[in-house]
């Protein structure tokens, strides 16, 4: 039985807030404000809140060294030609710019969310929406077909909603209460403020979904992370305290009393005696032995390299885990070659021209939509079948360019082909060097070769006579 729009909205709600409160977990996780957990409560209770600010984060540089690799640089069409319209477009929302935030969104929370729509019947808009803003719901047994959409944002003390189905678009807005907001699941407020069709004629919202799998949600890759972050941050409070109690040699005066003082009355009697405070001992630096058979004794400082141990064990395994070159964790590259730092960072390559893989289906079908909203139906079916152009996955240094594309063109590769695998190098930057060679082409089949290289010297020139020069002084 179809729900109605109402219900259907407050299903979605519920399912978008459920998702939201986990994906507030991972966001914390990636700014680093987490609690500190494995510790005993007996820690606990001698430590207090001393550290409930700290986290050493290496949850931030996981998902951070995958995003700054994920560039897209052109779409093109089935028949292997760049789409200017669809890069035009793209640029023209500064989605080259807001993709990056999406992709970042989708690897911390496991998904983010792209919309094409034309909010005044003109122009048309592409923007991206985290998970805790919207919600894609899929036709049962179809994991690629839309059946509706979700998107809420705050306005004020009001929240409105977009329930968007392929043939129609229905709006919702209720007032919040600033003090307590609404429970998880209500219903109450809720009032449509109207209809809009939808000409794209399919739900217009795509998820952009990180290591989705068959049967299984979208995961975030600060999940395997999270534990090891935990325990890292506990041995670094572990040390930390031994450090402010241990770091230094300690020091016992053995066969002596504790140094005491009299206690007088106001006659001057002595009625007792009370010992005399250590600190004013450890802050003068003095202390006298009075004693027969007295002596100093010194207990070694702590072995604080057992703590850095594990953690540096744990830093690897993180490393291990996420396939994030172990240079970007522990920042130490001595001596390292060119070769030994690729093989470092062929796990990453790897995983990232993996998200390039999925991330890119969901874009096609991002632009396939922003081809149809401009009513160009044939563009919008060469896009869906054609593919997104990527920023080389591996960091190379220019020589290595250099040399890889020289070898390239000696067995014959097409310039454009060679100028495609340039990294940062634009579609329009290639037409303009094709230009600019068939330029060149033009003017030496013209034979005006000093409009390429300048005009020819006058070799008629007769040397000046020497009789004429000035006399040396």
């Amino acid at each position: 039985m179809a729900l109605s729009p109402i219900d259907d909205l407050n299903r979605l709600y519920g399912k978008l807030k459920r998702r939201a409160g986990k994906a507030e977990v991972w966001s914390n996780y990636y700014n680093g404000d987490v609690p500190l957990k494995f510790a005993s409560p007996e820690f606990k209770g001698q430590t207090g809140a001393l550290f409930d600010d700290f986290s050493d984060n290496w949850c931030q540089v996981v998902p951070d060294a995958t995003v700054e690799r994920l560039v897209p640089i052109a779409f093109r069409l089935n028949d292997g030609t760049n789409d200017a319209k669809a890069w035009d477009a793209w640029r023209r929302n500064e989605a080259d710019v807001e993709v990056g935030l999406a992709f970042l969104e989708a690897l911390i929370a496991g998904r983010s969310f792209g919309l094409v729509w034309k909010p005044d019947g003109i122009n048309t808009e592409i923007t991206f929406h985290d998970v805790r803003q919207a919600y894609v719901d899929y036709v049962p047994g179809k994991r690629r077909q839309r059946r509706a959409g979700l998107l809420i944002w705050r306005d004020g003390n009001q929240e409105r909603a977009s329930l968007f189905y392929p043939d129609a678009v229905f709006l919702f807005v209720r007032t919040m209460d600033d003090a307590y907001g609404f429970a998880l699941n209500d219903s109450a407020g809720w009032m449509s403020v109207g209809t809009l069709p939808n000409p794209l004629g399919v739900v217009p919202l795509v998820a952009l979904e990180n290591r989705a799998r068959l049967r299984g949600k979208p995961t975030s890759e600060i999940a395997s992370v999270a534990p090891l972050q935990d325990s890292v941050n506990t041995l670094w409070a572990h040390l930390m305290t031994a450090a402010d109690e241990r770091a230094v040699p300690a020091r016992a005066v053995l066969g002596m009393d504790r140094p005491t003082k009299e206690i007088l009355d106001e006659d001057g009697e002595v009625i007792g005696e009370e010992d005399l405070p250590i600190d004013r001992f450890r802050r003068d630096r003095l202390l006298w032995l009075e004693r027969e058979g007295a002596s100093i004794a010194e207990f070694s400082a702590a072995d604080l390299t057992n703590y850095t141990s594990v953690i540096e064990t744990a830093v690897r395994h993180i490393a291990a885990q996420t396939r994030t070159p172990p240079s970007y964790l522990t920042g130490e590259m001595v001596n390292i070659s060119a070769d030994a730092l690729v093989a470092s960072e062929a796990g990453l390559v790897a995983k990232v021209q993996e998200r390039q893989r999925y991330f890119g289906a969901a874009l096609r079908e991002l632009m396939r939509l922003e081809a149809l909203a401009a009513g160009d139906p044939a563009r919008a079916e060469a896009l869906s079948m054609g593919s997104v152009v990527w920023r080389d996955a591996q960091f190379r240094s220019e020589a290595q360019y250099a040399d890889a594309l020289t070898k390239y063109k000696a067995i014959n590769v097409p310039d454009e082909a060679l100028w495609e695998r340039m990294p940062d190098t634009t579609p329009e930057e290639i037409e303009r060097w094709k230009s600019m060679r068939d330029d060149q082409a033009a003017a030496i089949v013209g034979g005006n070769i000093a409009g390429l290289f300048g005009a020819k010297p006058d070799d008629t020139a007769t040397e000046p006579d020497p009789a004429a020069l000035p006399a040396a002084q």
